[in-house]
């Protein structure tokens, strides 16, 4: 029998996976729980998704940079955010090194969904559908991030206690 821990870290020497982190490696998703809401919980743990056009940052505008809500890793650039029209945050790129990436086939049609390379948390799926330069669309639960506007103090990463 093959164990799940072992095709995730066999997973993660493919090119592009390699920043992915299985969480039985470092930390148990559960020591996050108090450091972030329940239904954030929820979406980065336990791979839920919110409502569409429930997340106010569906509709922020400001320059800034958008972090994990776990354990504050930058992940998008404001100038990258764009309005797909899906109800979610929409952004054309993530930062560099930001995301490790896995297929998903919980609707059966297999999709690339992408988590927080530092702890984890599930953010999303990213689809071949979105605008020029990439052609991207990484389609983010806005419970799963915090927005910082440029001039705001940038929050220290964070991990939790007995990490």
């Amino acid at each position: 029998m093959i164990r799940r821990r072992t095709v995730l870290k066999a997973l993660a020497l493919l090119p592009g996976l390699g920043a992915l982190r299985t969480f039985g490696e470092t930390e148990a998703p559960e020591r996050w729980r108090p450091l972030v809401s329940a239904a954030a919980y929820r979406v980065l743990f336990e791979e839920a998704t919110e409502r569409p056009y429930s997340s106010p940052l569906n509709d922020e505008k400001g320059r800034g940079t958008y972090h994990c809500a776990a354990c504050y890793t930058p992940l998008f650039a404001s100038e990258a955010k764009y309005d797909s029209g899906t109800g979610w945050p929409s952004f054309t790129q993530a930062l560099p090194e930001a995301m490790g990436t896995k297929r998903d086939f919980k609707l059966i049609v297999p999709r690339t969904e992408y988590h927080c390379a530092r702890c984890g948390g599930h953010q999303g799926h990213v689809f071949n559908d979105g605008p020029r330069p990439t052609g991207q669309r990484w389609c983010n639960n806005g419970l799963a991030l915090r927005f910082v506007s440029d001039g705001e103090a940038t929050p220290a990463l964070r991990w939790p206690e007995g990490a």
